[in-house]
C-alpha cells in the first residue's frame, strides 16, 4: 500500500469527542492545538485552496472568548467550541473567497452560508477552504485548476469529487469534519476512496443558501468525518430551518432505526466493470451485515439506472449552466474544457423536454419508493471501481458516468444516503458502501451506520488504530425517549409494538432511588406496574427512541391501569415512560426486590 500523503508533522485530535479533551484543558491548550493546526495548513497541499493563517486565528480566538462570556462559560451550551472544520470553495464563509474553483468567477463573501453560521454559533472554527471539481461538476476531483487532489492511501489513484478536498483532509486527521455538497454524489464518492463517512442528507434538510449551486432543485450541503456519530451531531447542528431558503423544507419525522433484523435491498445485476477487488470487498462486507442479522433480497435495479440517467442527459445540466453563463459569455475559456463541454449541453434543453423529463423523473422516483417500501435501506457499492488519474485523464467523460452508476440517481429519487467504510480491498485500497432510505430516514441511517462501525472495528481515514468512537447512543431530534419495564422490553411479547414504529433500543439503566414494581393481576400478557412512593429502589428498564409521529398510535394500545408519564433515570434525566394507577396495585404482587421485570421473571417456576 503506498501513500500519497504522509502524516503531516502533526496530525490533530479524530473526533468530535478528542478535541472537547482539548478545550476542557483549558484555554491556552486549545490555542496551542490550534496554533499548531495553522503551522501545519501553510504546507503546499492540493487538497486546500485557502487555508488560515495566524492572524485570521487570533481574530477566531477571541470571537471564542466572547461566545465563552455570552453563555457564561457552560461549554456543554457550544457542542462545537473550538472544534476545527473545512469547508469546500463552493460555500460562502464571510471575509473569505469563494471560487467554486475557477479563479474567474471567484469572489469575496460578504456573509456566512447559512450551515457556517450555525456551526460558527456552535464554536466550530473554520480553518480553510478545500478544493473541488470545478463548478462541483464532476466525481473524479481532477477538474480544478488548483491541482487534482488524489486518494490518500495510493497516489496514483484518484480521491473521488467533487468534495475532493473536504474528504482529503478529514481522511488525514487534519480536521474531525468538514462540508461538502452532493448533487450527483460528491457527498458519498470521495468518502468511499478515502476509508470515512459521508452523509447525504434528505434535500432540503441543510440550507443552501449561500451555497454556489451545481443543480438548485437538487443540491446537497453534506458532511465528512471519520466517525459516524460525528456526522450525525453535526447534522443535528445543520439541520435547523432556513425560513429564507426557498428550497429548504420541514424535517418529516420517519424511522428512529431499522428493524430488529433489517431487510436490505441489493440491486441486480451488480456492477464493477472488471474490478474483482471492489467486488470481493463488497462480498466480505455483506458476510458481515448478514452476520449482523440483515436480510438481503435482490431487486431490478434498471429503474434506478435510468433515473441517474436523466441527471447528466437530460435537462437538468440547464441548471448547471445558468450558474456559469455569464462566465461562459465573456471568458469561455475560463472554465475546465470538461466541465465546459457538460453545461454546454444545457443551451440544448426545451422547456418541452424539460417538462417530459420532469413527468418521467417523477414515475421513476414513484416506482423506486415502491420498490424501497418493504425494506430498511438498499445497500450499494459507494463507487464500482476505483480509476487511476491516467484513466480519468484518457477518459473523463466515460470514466465519471461510470463513477456515479450507484449515486446519480439519488437526489432525483427524494433519497437520504450514507456512505460508510467497508472492508478494505484485497489490494490494501479502502472499499466504501452506501446505504439509501426514503427522504427524512437519516436518523435510521446513522444508527445503523454506528453499530456498522462499532462491529467492523476498523480504524477510519488514515489512522492505523481503531479508536471506538462509533457510539450510537445519540439522541435524535423529532423522537421520544421512552422508558420500558415490562412486556415492551426486548424480546417480550410486546416488544413488536415499538419495533413496528421504527423505535430503536439506546439504551439499558435503571431507573433513580424511590421506584417500586408490581406484578399486576388479571394481565394478558402478563404485565409490571412501576410507582414511585416512599421507599423503594431503583428498577431495571430499557430506553427507546419513537418518532413523534408513531408516539400517539403507540400510547393508544396502552391499557388500564397503565399509562404514560414521567420517569426519573439513575443519573437524574427524565424520560416519558410507563406508570401505574394506585387502583391497579389491588392484589397485586411488590416485586421491587427483584430489581426488574426479567429478574423476576427468571424466578417463577418454569
Amino acid at each position: 500500500m503506498t501513500f500519497s500523503h504522509q502524516p503531516p508533522r502533526w496530525i490533530g485530535p479524530g473526533s468530535l469527542e478528542q478535541w472537547k479533551l482539548t478545550w476542557v484543558a483549558g484555554m491556552p491548550e486549545l490555542k496551542k492545538e490550534l496554533c499548531r493546526l495553522v503551522d501545519t495548513l501553510r504546507e503546499k497541499d492540493p487538497a486546500w485552496i485557502e487555508v488560515m493563517d495566524r492572524a485570521r486565528l487570533e481574530l477566531e480566538l477571541e470571537r471564542l472568548e466572547a461566545l465563552r462570556e455570552q453563555v457564561g462559560g457552560d461549554l456543554e451550551k457550544l457542542p462545537l467550541f473550538g472544534v476545527p472544520f473545512g469547508v469546500k470553495d463552493n460555500i460562502d464563509v464571510a471575509g473569505w473567497t469563494t471560487t467554486a474553483a475557477c479563479p474567474s468567477f471567484a469572489y469575496t463573501a460578504t456573509q456566512d452560508a447559512f450551515v457556517v453560521a450555525q456551526l460558527r454559533a456552535a464554536g466550530a472554527v473554520m480553518v480553510g477552504k478545500t478544493n473541488l471539481d470545478q463548478f462541483a461538476t464532476g466525481l473524479v476531483g481532477t477538474r480544478s485548476p488548483f491541482g487534482a487532489v488524489p486518494c490518500v492511501f495510493d497516489a496514483t489513484r484518484i480521491g473521488g469529487g467533487s468534495s475532493s478536498g473536504s474528504a482529503s483532509v478529514v481522511a488525514r486527521s487534519l480536521v474531525p469534519f468538514a462540508l461538502g455538497t452532493d448533487t450527483a454524489g460528491s457527498g458519498r464518492v470521495p468518502a468511499g476512496f478515502q476509508n470515512i463517512s459521508g452523509l447525504k442528507p434528505t434535500r432540503g434538510w441543510f440550507s443552501t443558501r449561500g451555497v454556489v449551486p451545481a443543480c438548485r432543485t437538487l443540491d446537497c450541503v453534506s458532511i465528512f468525518a471519520r466517525s459516524v456519530n460525528d456526522a450525525h451531531q453535526v447534522s443535528q447542528i445543520l439541520g435547523r430551518h432556513d425560513p429564507l431558503d426557498p428550497f429548504a423544507r420541514m424535517p418529516r419525522v420517519a424511522a428512529a432505526g431499522m428493524n430488529p433484523r433489517p431487510k436490505f435491498a441489493v440491486p441486480s445485476p451488480l456492477e464493477f466493470f472488471g474490478d474483482q477487488n471492489a467486488r470481493a470487498a463488497f462480498d466480505l462486507a455483506c458476510r458481515r451485515l448478514s452476520n449482523m442479522g440483515v436480510d438481503f433480497t435482490e431487486i431490478d435495479f434498471s429503474p434506478f439506472s435510468e433515473l441517474a440517467s436523466l441527471l447528466y442527459q437530460g435537462p437538468w445540466v440547464a441548471e448547471r449552466l445558468t450558474v456559469v453563463q455569464s462566465l461562459w459569455e465573456k471568458a469561455p475559456e475560463s472554465i475546465h474544457p470538461v466541465v465546459r463541454s457538460i453545461v454546454e449541453k444545457g443551451f440544448q434543453a426545451t422547456a418541452l423536454e424539460t417538462f417530459r423529463a420532469e413527468y418521467r423523473r417523477a414515475e421513476l422516483a414513484g416506482e423506486i419508493g415502491r420498490i424501497l417500501a418493504g425494506f430498511d435501506a438498499m445497500l450499494v457499492p459507494t463507487v464500482p471501481f476505483h480509476p487511476t488519474l491516467a484513466e480519468v485523464e484518457a477518459d473523463p467523460f466515460g470514466v465519471n458516468s461510470k463513477l456515479g452508476t450507484y449515486t446519480n440517481f439519488a437526489n432525483l429519487a427524494d433519497l437520504s444516503a450514507l456512505a460508510l467504510p467497508g472492508p478494505f480491498r484485497p489490494d490494501g485500497l479502502p472499499a466504501g458502501i452506501t446505504l439509501l432510505a426514503p427522504a427524512w430516514h437519516d436518523q435510521a441511517l446513522a444508527a445503523f451506520g454506528g453499530q456498522w462501525m462499532a462491529t467492523l472495528q476498523q480504524p477510519t481515514g488514515l489512522q492505523t488504530k481503531f479508536f471506538p468512537t462509533h457510539k450510537t447512543s445519540f439522541r435524535a431530534d423529532g423522537c421520544v425517549q421512552l422508558s420500558v419495564v415490562g412486556a415492551h422490553l426486548s424480546g417480550m411479547p410486546l416488544n413488536h409494538q415499538l419495533t413496528s414504529r421504527r423505535a430503536r433500543l439506546l439504551e439499558s439503566c435503571k431507573t433513580a432511588l424511590g421506584y417500586s414494581l408490581y406484578a399486576l393481576t388479571n394481565t394478558v400478557p402478563p404485565k409490571p406496574g412501576l410507582v414511585r412512593g416512599k421507599g423503594g429502589g431503583q428498577i431495571a428498564l430499557e430506553v427507546w427512541e419513537i418518532p413523534v409521529d408513531a408516539f400517539g398510535s403507540f400510547v393508544a394500545e396502552v391499557p388500564p391501569p397503565l399509562g404514560i408519564g414521567n420517569v426519573q433515570l439513575e443519573d437524574g434525566r427524565w424520560v416519558k415512560g410507563f406508570i401505574c394507577e394506585g387502583v391497579g396495585l389491588e392484589g397485586a404482587r411488590d416485586i421491587t426486590e427483584f430489581g426488574g421485570w426479567r429478574a423476576y421473571l427468571a424466578s417463577l417456576p418454569k
